[in-house]
This record gives structure tokens, sequence and C-alpha cells, in this order.
């Protein structure tokens, strides 16, 4: 086998130079044939050969630097002076051409020393031929003329935000040529033209930010910020890197927003005050994601929102107390619903804001709350706020069973008045008086619409849960399991009232603990109403062997057939005022202590039942002496000259009941009874303060509770031996029980 000629540097180097020649006039387009794969396979073995041989004859370390000579040669003789003679974007242009053509340049000489990366520079830990092209482009071309670029991409950019048309692409790729150049680094679009370009964004958007502010409205000026914004991401998606969005939102978003914020929320006819007060809602919900993208931007929208609230229901509150005051005591039921109307439907209204306008923000919900608690928290009329709100409520639904009401309008206006109620700290308070309300809807307006009553229960169970409405679901079966018992009373064989005495007999039987409580008094019945009592009884007994019925007859009704003079009418009326007129059958006059001897009844009782028959609206007892008060020395007598042109008149009287703030303040201990011990049920062993921490978030969805009183429930547990002190840590309970 003959041995490889040995090839020197420079004649090897002499034949390498034609095929770099070659190159390089293709790439200045000057008319050249294309390489064949011929010739790149020649030169790729010449370089190979120069490699491989024998030292002193490995020309490797020789190649590498003339590699590097070649480029910075042509850099020096062909690209810097076509790019020095070339101003603005015909400088960008040229750029642009010779970064192509460099990137070509890169690419096959490195296929013809291809050798070198694979086996010298590997082994060496020398940069790539890759990088050393790059780096030739850096060092010579980029140095100088990095500044020139970023000067004219700048103005570039300015020219493009003032409204004139540029040629995006080629700035793109001036950009791009930054991002190839760091070699996988964004040190040179970063440090040379993003450090400047978002300094000029802040200064440029600095002045019209402060020409903006003094001449336009707020939604002008909120529309152009979004405008802004837009044509920003537009142009980062464009031309800028990716990485360039974030910061250059957010220097914007400074020098319009951050900087003029509250300048801007606090314009005087069209800040956030004047957009709340004309239910603005589409520019309200601009002003949201504007704002929401700024530090404790929403913070100061949610302030004022607050505050505006705040005011509108403070001027509603004095406007009803000022009307009040103003007014007999005889519309006080009117002024109610009125004032009640309207905190609703300003509640609703807001409602509604943070819904559309702040994207149901939690933050302005919190707002809201808290805004609104100047109603809740609040007596007005001399009553708290939840007394009024059932009272609104009770009027509401006898009305609705009343009128022509659709039942659109009706569940419209009870969802807007649950809304309310998330408002109040003491749910629990509402409830009790909206118990009471619906017990005598139920036992006295026999008329009222179910659907109607049932549909406020369902949306109070799904706003506060089960417990919420699970004593007055229980009034609702206890009527139903009622009528069903009643049902069966009348088919009852002994049942011979309406035969022998021409009474029909119905019995609300209900569960003491779904009931408010009632005085229970032991009236002395007539004897056609004791022989009721005793047949319904007779019959209970046969059905419930063990439950027992205690009557309270201050809730019943009765239906009394009246014989007048002129006609006859029917008096609907208590079960008191029905035994003391059924009196009037076997005498023509009584006197007070005859009556109250009778009947069995307390003073205040007889007083307030004669009053009722007597000396208000319908006088069916005429009084002796005939004044408007009743006294102990009165006597009575039936006024059978009675007139009045209804022929079913209705007399009832408010059951007594016990007061709601003991009631309420009763089921309170009992709650915080319960939630110490679910806690400790689960802890077994609790710090003080924890306890009284996690017994006030589990209640504070009914009440606010009293630290004070978390305290007496925890020593009175202790007393009761469901808890224990830690014999160690006094400030550690046990669970016991």
């Amino acid at each position: 086998m003959n041995e490889r000629r040995t090839i020197m540097f420079d004649e090897g180097w002499e034949f390498l130079q034609e095929g770099i020649t070659k190159l390089t006039r293709i790439l200045e387009g000057l008319p050249t044939i294309e390489f064949s794969s011929e010739e790149y396979m020649i030169i790729y073995v010449a370089v190979y050969n120069m490699c491989t041989q024998k030292p002193p004859h490995d020309y490797s370390q020789e190649l590498y630097n003339k590699y590097r000579e070649v480029f910075e040669e042509y850099i020096s003789s062909m690209v810097l002076p076509s790019l020095r003679d070339k101003h603005d974007e015909d400088m960008l242009r040229e750029l642009v051409k010779r970064w192509k053509n460099h990137e070509v340049m890169v690419r096959w000489m490195s296929r013809f020393f291809n050798y070198l990366d694979r086996y010298f520079i590997s082994r060496r830990s020398l940069p790539s031929l890759s990088k050393v092209g790059l780096t030739c482009f850096h060092d010579l071309v980029y140095q100088e003329l990095n500044g020139r670029v970023r000067d004219i991409v700048l103005k570039l950019i300015y020219r493009e935000r003032e409204g004139d048309q540029i040629e995006t692409a080629l700035v793109q790729s001036v950009l791009e040529m930054l991002v190839q150049i760091g070699m996988g680094m964004l040190d040179c679009y970063e440090n040379d033209f993003e450090d400047y370009m978002l300094k000029e964004s802040a200064a440029y958007y600095s002045q019209k930010a402060s020409n903006w502010i003094a001449e336009d409205s707020c939604p002008v000026y909120m529309r152009k910020v979004e405008e802004c914004l837009k044509k920003e991401r537009d142009r980062v998606s464009q031309y800028l890197h990716s990485c360039t969005e974030q910061k250059l939102v957010e220097k914007v978003q400074k020098e319009l927003l951050v900087v003029h914020g509250c300048q801007l929320l606090e314009k005087e006819h069209s800040g956030c005050q004047a957009l709340l007060k004309d239910n603005k809602v589409d520019d309200l919900s601009t002003m949201h994601r504007l704002f929401s993208k700024i530090p404790n931007g929403l913070h100061l929208v949610a302030n004022i929102f607050k505050q505006h609230v705040t005011a509108e229901v403070t001027a509603l509150v004095q406007q009803a107390e000022d009307a009040a005051s103003n007014k007999a005591k005889s519309t006080f039921g009117l002024q109610v619903q009125v004032f009640v109307q309207k905190v609703v439907e300003v509640h609703d209204k807001h409602m509604t804001i943070v819904k559309d306008g702040f994207a149901n923000d939690p933050l302005f919900h919190k707002a809201r709350k808290v805004a609104f608690k100047v109603f809740c928290n609040e007596q007005v009329f001399g009553c708290s706020s939840a007394e009024l709100l059932a009272l609104f409520c009770d009027n509401f639904l006898k009305k609705s069973s009343r009128s022509n009401l659709t039942d659109e309008v009706v569940e419209d206006t009870l969802d807007k008045v649950v809304n309310l109620l998330t408002c109040f700290s003491d749910k629990d308070l509402f409830d009790e008086f909206c118990r009471r309300k619906l017990s005598y809807r139920l036992l006295f307006d026999k008329n009222a619409n179910d659907d109607h009553e049932r549909y406020i229960l369902t949306k109070l169970k799904q706003q506060f849960g089960a417990h919420f409405t699970s004593k007055m679901e229980g009034m609702f079966r206890d009527l139903t399991l009622s009528s069903e018992c009643n049902n069966y009373f009348e088919d009852y064989p002994d049942n011979d009232l309406k035969e022998n005495l021409g009474i029909r007999l119905t019995v609300d039987i209900l569960t003491p603990a779904s009931w408010p409580s009632y005085e229970r008094f032991d009236l002395n019945l007539p004897s056609e109403m004791a022989k009721c009592v005793e047949i319904f009884e007779q019959f209970y007994s046969t059905k419930e062997k063990h439950r027992k019925l205690k009557w309270i007859y201050s809730l019943g009704t009765c239906t009394v057939k009246s014989y007048f003079d002129s006609e006859t009418k029917e008096l609907i009326v208590g079960t008191y005022q029905a035994a003391a007129l059924l009196l009037f059958n076997s005498s023509d006059r009584l006197s007070y202590s005859e009556l109250k001897t009778k009947l069995n009844l307390a003073d205040a009782d007889l007083v307030k039942l004669l009053q009722s028959l007597s000396c208000a609206k319908y006088k069916i007892l005429r009084k002796e002496p005939n004044t408007g008060i009743v006294t102990l020395n009165d006597t009575f007598v039936f006024n059978s000259e009675f007139v009045d042109r209804m022929r079913k008149i209705k007399i009832l009287l408010q059951p007594v009941n016990e007061c709601v703030a003991e009631v309420v303040e009763k089921d309170r201990r009992y709650a915080i009874d319960a939630a110490i011990v679910r806690i400790m049920k689960i802890r077994r062993v609790l710090g003080h303060e924890l306890l009284v921490r996690e017994c006030v978030e589990q209640l504070s969805g009914m009440f606010k509770p009293d630290i004070k009183l978390i305290k007496i429930r925890i020593e009175d547990m202790m007393n009761r031996d469901y808890l224990e002190r830690d014999q160690e840590n006094p400030n550690l309970y046990r669970y016991v029980a």
C-alpha cells in the first residue's frame, strides 16, 4: 500500500482559499456556479487530510486560526463598508441582509471545517466553529453599530405609536438578530435594546398621560389606556421578544394608571363616584379590568365603592327617620314597606354592579356588605333592621296572596331580600322574627300563598343551610299532618258537634320545637267550646297513645254567627273573644269583674280583649260608661244595634309570645354549647384562644358571637363536666364527656 502524500500548509490552504473565495462571491451576488456535492466533499477531504497527517504536519491549529481570519477579513473588507454608508431603514435592511449572509457563510464554513468540530475542538475545549463565526460578527459588526441600530428601531417604534405605518418585518428581523447573536442568551437584546426601549416607552406614555388626564373624562381616558395596552401587546406579538411583554405592559400601566390612578378615580364629573351614581356598568367593568392589573389598584376602587354605597344607604336611613318623625304612627307599616323596599332595590342595584361591573370580585362583595352594615346593624324607626326586614317579608307575602302580582315579580323580590340578608351579622335575629310572622300567617291568614311561602324557605335554605329553615319547615309539616288529622276527625263516630251544637271544629297540632312559644292560660271555656275540646281529646287519644295535647287558646280563631237587629253577621274573632261573646247568650249585661271570674283571665288579657270588642273600630259590645278606655268598674252589654256594610268582620288579637331578644339569646347559648362540643370532640385537647377562634368561625354565619359569652359557656361546660382544664397548662382544655 502506498503511503498518503503529505500536504504542506501553504499548498493546502491555497486550495481551500479557492473554495472560500467562491463562497464569498456567491454571498456577494457575483456570477458564480453553485457548489456541487463533489466540490464540497473535495474541500472537506482536504481539511480532513491536513488535520490527520502525522506531526509536525498536523495543521489543525493553523486551520482553526485561519477559519477565524477568513470571517474577520470578509467582514472588514465587505460587510462593514456596505453598512457604514447606509442610514435609517436602509441601514437596517443592509444589516439584516448581511446577517443572513453571515449565517449562510457560517453554515458552509462549518461544513468545510467540520472535522475540526468533531475532533480537534472537542478535545481542546475550544469554542465551536459556529460560535467563532457568530463572535466575529458580534465583535466587529454589532459592537460598532448597535447604538445606531437601537436608535433607528426606537424611532420606528415611536413613529408607529404616533400612527405611522412601519416595516414591522424589518424590525422583527433586526431584533431576532440581537437574540441570535446572544447565542442562547438574551443579554444583547435586553441590555442593548430592551432597557432603552422601556425607558423611551415610559417617557412617551408619561407625556401622553399628562395631556390625557387634563383633557379627557375618566371613561375616555380608560378607553385610551386599554387601546394603548392592546397595541403594546400586539407590538410584542409582531416583532418584540415575548419576554418584553410583561415589562412593557407594567411600564405603560405605571405611567397611565399608577401615577395618575387617584386623580383619575376622583375626577369630579366622570370619576368612579360619578360612574356609580349613573350606573355606568360598562365603564365600571373597564375600570375593574384596568385597576386589577396594578398593585393595590382594586383597593382604591373598592374604597370609593364602599364610601358611595355607605353614603347612599345612610341617606336612605336619614330620610326614613325624618319621615317617621313627621308622620303619624298609624302609617308605620307603610313607612316600613317603602323604606325597606328602597333598601332592597338599592342593594340589588349594587349587587348587579358588583356582578356585571366588578366581575363578581369578592373584594367588592365585602365592600358592599360593609357598606350595608349602616342599615343591617342599626336601629331604624326604633326597631332592629332584622325586624324591619321580617316585617317587610310578612307584608309582601300577605300582599302577594291578595293581589295580582305574578310569580316572577314575587320570586324576584324574595330573591333580593335573601341577597340583602347576606349583609346581616345577626341572621338568627331575622330568622326568629321571620318565624313568628310565618306562624301568624299560617295560623290566622288561611289564604296565604303556600308556593310563595315555600319559595322563600327554599332560597333561605340554599343560602344559609338547612339549620336556618328547619323550624319553619317543621311548621309546614305540622299543618300538613293537622289537615290529615282533621279529615280523620270529620269521620270520627263520636263527633256529633255539628249535629248537636252546630259547631265545626278544626285543630292545628303544633310541635313545640318548631313554633314560637306562647303563654298558656287556663281559660274557662263556655260549655259549647268545652264540649268540643273534650270530644277532640277523646279522638286524639285513639290515634296517639303517647302524646298529650296542651291547648293554647290564644292562637285559636272562631267564626261566630251574631244576630243583630238589622241583620246577621259573621264575626271572625280569637278564642278569648269568642268565649267572652258566648257569655252574652245567657246574660244581657256583665260587669268587668263578672267577666274576669267567668273567663279566668288576667287583667291585662281581659282589658285587651274587651278593648277590641267595645272601644275599637267594631263595637260589638257597648261599654258603660262610654269612654275609650276599659276600667275595672265598667259594665258591658251586647250591642244589638251594631251596623256595618261588611257581612264578615275580622276582629283578631295578636297572640302574646316571648320577647324575641330573650329567645335569640337563649338559642345563641345553645348554639355556642353545640359548637364547643363539636370542636372538642374532634380536637380532644385544645388551647383557649384556638377554641374561641374556632367557635367564632363556626357561628359567624348566623350571628356575631360575643367573646365574653363564649368564655361563660366554656366555664359552664366545665361545671357540667363536658370539659376540664389540663393540670399542667391551665390554658388547655380536655374533652371529657
